[in-house]
């Protein structure tokens, strides 16, 4: 990282730009080009700090199959906080809280892909936690969980410097 002024290594400030996030973008291989994918998540910590990333979609299309043919991914988490005009440098700088790392792609079935379902992706928000959704639907849904190898977050706060 070139900027390590701006490098976040506390574990629980990581955490909280991911709580802060409601999208995350995946890269997956595809040939000469990355395919980039946003997509809603949830996501879980265990004891040894180890977090996964769940993401649901259809059992088909682009993003299934290259998921499908390499099951490892990049993934990025923004928030983008204020574009600061910096008069006296005649310098801009964009204000934000990032995440981003690898990850490994487990493909889940049956009970734990109910579970994943149930218990951590209709559990993140509010809206969701007590909605009553189609149970037929889940045969036909896939659930991955994203398991990240490498990790790494970056501030660049609203009261720092420009590049």
């Amino acid at each position: 990282m070139r900027r390590k002024d701006r490098e976040v290594t506390d574990f629980n400030t990581m955490i909280k730009i991911i709580d802060e996030c409601d999208i995350i973008r995946i890269g997956l291989a595809d040939g000469d080009f990355p395919y980039i994918v946003p997509l809603n998540f949830a996501y879980t910590v265990d004891e040894k700090q180890q977090i996964c990333f769940y993401i649901h979609g259809a059992m088909a299309g682009r993003k299934y199959q290259l998921m499908q043919k390499n099951q490892k991914c990049s993934f990025e988490l923004d928030i983008p906080l204020e574009m600061d005009c910096i008069y006296e440098k005649k310098d801009v700088t964009m204000r934000y809280k990032s995440v981003m790392g690898t990850a490994q792609i487990e493909f889940l079935e049956d009970q734990e892909k109910q579970s994943a379902i149930d218990d951590i992706i209709m559990n993140r928000y509010d809206e969701t936690r007590n909605f009553e959704y189609n149970k037929n639907a889940v045969s036909r849904t896939a659930v991955a969980r994203l398991r990240v190898l490498s990790w790494t977050a970056k501030i660049n706060p609203v009261k720092g410097g420009a590049d």
